[in-house]
């Protein structure tokens, strides 16, 4: 038909636009069409919830208790949070990522309570009279011994032991070498005990047992049939003193460094020549002790056995105060279980068909003397210790408390 015949209408020719024109179609058509999910329009999609806020939560009790963004860092550092961690929170370092959740604590008071500066020199004087006390007792005890004879040389013997014991202990209670209330207590007084017998007593009491021995009881005299090292001892307990400086410089140069470390990597590196550093020291300071002691009372030097002792426990205490108990207990009962494994074995060599039993102990004695059971055990787990303490005191967490004052 063509556009001029009657009851045909376009647009072209009655002029007027259609009032439904074809639209476009739309996106949600579109969708249906390619047989899409229909999207419903919805608010704009939010970001992750704030890390920082939900680590936080996680540690609230630590943020809450802790008086400075060091004591937060060194938590988080125990819970396994290390640099690269503080990553993933926005933060270069876990000592920022500290600081951040310090600084969103709530507190009441914003203002610490400022320490007593008028006790700090009456603290120090405290612990260092305590640390001297165990030197100047059994020094008075070896004069002791030396003076009497007989019954009365026993009582010495016995009542000196009982006050160096006290005085040992009460020097251990505080100050630098004092166990913190956040460390277990852990039993590892009576092998320490045992330790120091075996460096009086031990050495003699084997050389005795490999030669038939002993045919009598101590008399404390150096010529006597079971000789007793006085010796030694004296230069242990004078080294109380040292060894309680030299704890409270390291605690004190690792409080420092932690204040000025921005990593736990640099804090690490910071803290590992000091732990070296302090341990020779004490070494130094107890090798001239031990020069000192022989030389006063005129007995054969053991420099090896009472360096290698007096390392082991330097360095169980430097474990034990920074709060690593365990260590120190294992290496401490192994050491003292294979002293007494070497003594056991040399008497037991006397049970018929039980020869062999001694065949170690006699090499060792015959190769280094009977000294030689004792700086290797001690010397071999002090080592461990070592090792060990490079791994758990150059962590933050080790340094977490301030120390007392001094």
């Amino acid at each position: 038909m063509s556009s001029g015949e009657p009851g045909v209408h376009t647009p072209e020719a009655s002029g007027a636009a259609d009032p439904h024109p074809p639209s476009a179609p739309t996106p949600r058509a579109a969708e249906v069409s390619a047989g899409r999910k229909p999207i419903t329009p919805g608010p704009a999609r939010r970001s992750p919830a704030d890390p920082v806020k939900a680590l936080m939560h996680r540690h609230r009790e630590l943020c809450e208790r802790a008086v400075d963004p060091l004591e937060i860092a060194a938590g988080l550092e125990a819970h396994g949070v290390t640099d690269r961690t503080a990553v993933r929170f926005r933060h270069r370092d876990v000592f920022s990522l500290a600081e951040e959740m310090y600084a969103r604590v709530p507190r009441d008071g914003e203002t610490p309570p400022q320490p007593m500066v008028e006790q700090a020199p009456r603290a120090c004087a405290d612990w260092t009279l305590l640390t001297l006390l165990p030197g100047a007792l059994c020094a008075a005890t070896v004069a002791g011994i030396r003076l009497t004879d007989g019954q009365s040389r026993l009582v010495v013997a016995l009542v000196g032991f009982l006050a160096v014991s006290l005085a040992m202990r009460a020097a251990l209670s505080r100050g630098p070498l004092g166990i913190p209330e956040r460390a277990p207590t852990t039993g590892t007084s009576t092998w320490t005990y045992w330790l120091l017998a075996y460096a009086a007593l031990g050495d003699g009491l084997l050389t005795a047992a490999v030669t038939g021995g002993p045919h009598a009881l101590p008399t404390g005299a150096a010529d006597a049939p079971w000789p007793m090292a006085t010796a030694p001892v004296l230069a242990l307990a004078l080294s109380c003193a040292p060894a309680a400086w030299a704890a409270h410089l390291f605690a004190a140069r690792a409080r420092r460094k932690l204040t000025v470390s921005r990593g736990l990597e640099d804090f690490a590196a910071a803290v590992r020549p000091l732990l070296l550093g302090t341990f020779a020291v004490y070494l130094c300071a107890l090798t001239a002790l031990s020069a000192l002691s022989g030389a006063v009372l005129d007995e054969p030097s053991a420099h090896p056995q009472v360096i290698a002792l007096g390392a082991l426990l330097f360095l169980a205490r430097l474990l034990t105060i920074h709060g690593f108990t365990h260590a120190p207990a294992v290496v401490l009962t192994a050491t003292a279980t294979a002293q007494a494994t070497a003594l056991a074995a040399a008497f037991a060599s006397r049970l018929p068909g039980c020869g062999f039993l001694t065949a170690p102990v006699e090499a060792l004695v015959g190769l280094w003397g009977a000294g030689g059971i004792q700086t290797l055990s001690c010397g071999i787990c002090a080592l461990a210790l070592l090792i060990h303490g490079f791994r758990k005191l150059t962590r933050a967490s080790a340094h977490a408390q301030a120390e007392d004052p001094c």
